[in-house]
């Protein structure tokens, strides 16, 4: 009877066994490409998990979406090992991001994932944690020359303080010299709150977010007026 591999690893993130889930992971590996689990394996099991979290319907732990994020980071250090073959080789820098959840967002798993796909990818990840003021993130922009701000929220409560982000980059005239990536379980099913509340861009998962971020930083770069990268 064939394994049901998804299953076993959502099981092992439920139990916080770090462990138990890379033991899963290297089962499947065996007789496959090891750079195929991101898309196969991993990416469907956090998505799956993402959803018992935002529905809070199974009592999924703080130390369950610690785990979890652990995990993404460990399956993508392997990958960067396996295309690097000794290790030596990371991605060229692509520059300064920052990530965190809007202001009364305490849902981290999504931002950690988004953070770890971005790291993988070379950027120079700069992640505020959870309720972070608007005014907090336009400062780490402006300290770190971020072309990119990833702001994540997961209800539609706490979604509308991405506008009050929004209002804040406005007003200290940075327009689209700072774009604005949003995501969070909200935006998936109401895909047009992206645009109503300040918005510049969403990523389907946490996989796709390198190639968001890429499409924001050079928008903003050319209001900017450099030569993007």
């Amino acid at each position: 009877m064939d394994r049901n591999f998804p299953q076993e690893l959502l099981e092992t993130i439920q139990k916080a066994d770090r462990a138990g889930a890379q033991a899963v992971i290297d089962a499947w590996a065996v007789g496959r490409p090891f750079h195929r689990v991101i898309p196969e394996l991993l990416s469907p099991t956090l998505e799956t998990f993402g959803r018992l979290w935002a529905s809070g319907k199974d009592g999924v732990s703080l130390a369950e979406g610690y785990v979890a994020a652990k995990i993404a980071e460990d399956v993508l250090s392997r990958v960067l090992l396996d295309a690097s073959g000794d290790g030596a080789r990371r991605p060229p820098s692509k520059g300064p991001v920052l990530v965190g959840n809007v202001e009364d967002d305490f849902h981290p798993l999504g931002r950690k994932m988004v953070a770890a796909f971005l790291r993988a990818d070379g950027w120079e990840v700069h992640d505020l944690g959870v309720d972070v003021g608007s005014a907090q993130f336009v400062d780490r922009a402006e300290e770190t020359g971020a072309r990119v701000i990833g702001a994540s929220a997961m209800m539609f409560t706490t979604a509308k303080n991405v506008a009050k982000l929004r209002e804040e980059i406005e007003r200290r005239g940075l327009g689209d010299r700072v774009q604005l990536a949003v995501g969070g379980a909200v935006f998936k099913p109401r895909p047009e709150l992206v645009a109503a509340f300040g918005g510049d861009g969403t990523a389907a998962s946490a996989l796709e977010a390198s190639a968001l971020f890429a499409r924001l930083a050079r928008r903003a770069s050319e209001a900017r007026g450099e030569v993007p990268a």
